[in-house]
């Protein structure tokens, strides 16, 4: 069975301008070309979607990704390097959400500059967006 690029689409979620980049990219096998030359992909490529999907769902920057097919490519070798690259993604996700802790920390404490009693020629919480000094702490 063999799929248009639409049809690929649709059943990953993957847009069909994605698909394409990642076929001049090199993450997905050139299509085969029908004589009216549309692209035509293999159940192979569906599933090779779906994983490139999913890695990018999970925040991997394309260089893991493109690590992690050329190692499925191999399958008689150690895993260490996938190992690796979850570990290093886990490790980037932790740092992101420990920034964003701290910017919820100082969004929260500028939130709660004004009262009623503030009128705009006042107002703290847009002081404090136009001065970075004001922070309590580097975000």
């Amino acid at each position: 069975m063999d799929f248009s690029i639409g049809e690929l689409s649709r059943r990953t979620g993957v847009k069909v301008p994605t698909i394409r980049y990642y076929e001049k990219e090199g993450l997905l096998n050139a299509p085969i070309r029908t004589e009216g030359n549309q692209r035509r992909f293999l159940q192979a490529d569906l599933e090779r979607l779906g994983f490139i999907k999913h890695c990018r769902d999970l925040g991997l920057p394309m260089p893991a990704i493109r690590d992690l097919i050329d190692l499925s490519q191999h399958p008689d070798r150690p895993c260490q390097q996938a190992d690796r690259i979850a570990a290093d993604q886990l490790k980037a996700v932790r740092q992101r959400i420990a920034h964003l802790k701290k910017l919820e920390t100082e969004l929260k404490r500028i939130a709660s500059c004004c009262g009623d009693d503030h009128t705009v020629a006042d107002c703290n919480v847009l002081k404090a967006f136009g001065d970075h000094s004001l922070c309590r702490d580097e975000h």
